[in-house]
């Protein structure tokens, strides 16, 4: 039997965020989030940058730190800069990838655009807001990740 292919929907489906968006909308996103690689080693948010990029680990770990201390590291399904991507604020930590990671990436510039040309999507997207932001209350605050290994 043929395994089913992993679309960027059904990834996407899985971040809380974007969990309970329309099949239209979820679509919408998806074609906008780009699939990257990059190498052990490389930072992908620096601590207090303004990078509001929304990025979810599809294979591999990174760490994430602040202030040099370590909160946890991140491995499939993770995925940090939500928080950034709709309210623009800046990185609360400094996310290392620790092995070559696959990444799946929504950059600001296209979601906004989408935004605008979608507005249902912002109405959403408010929605799933209010039922995430209590469910991060038993992490760190200063870290904006779905699961942090302690």
């Amino acid at each position: 039997m043929a395994e089913k292919r992993i679309t960027k929907e059904d990834e996407l489906r899985k971040v809380p965020l974007f969990s309970k968006l329309s099949k239209k909308n979820l679509a919408e996103i998806a074609r906008i989030a780009d699939v990257l690689e990059r190498p052990a080693g490389e930072v992908l948010v620096n601590e207090d940058a303004l990078s509001f990029e929304f990025v979810m680990i599809l294979e591999g770990q990174a760490k994430a730190e602040q202030c040099g201390k370590l909160l946890g590291r991140l491995s499939q399904n993770d995925f940090f800069g939500e928080v950034g991507l709709i309210a623009r604020r800046p990185s609360p930590a400094t996310v290392t990838a620790e092995t070559t990671v696959r990444l799946l990436v929504v950059e600001p510039r296209y979601f906004y655009d989408l935004l605008e040309q979608a507005p249902d999507l912002w109405k959403e997207i408010a929605i799933a807001l209010c039922d995430y932001i209590p469910s991060t209350c038993d992490f760190p605050l200063e870290m904006e990740t779905a699961r942090v290994t302690r």
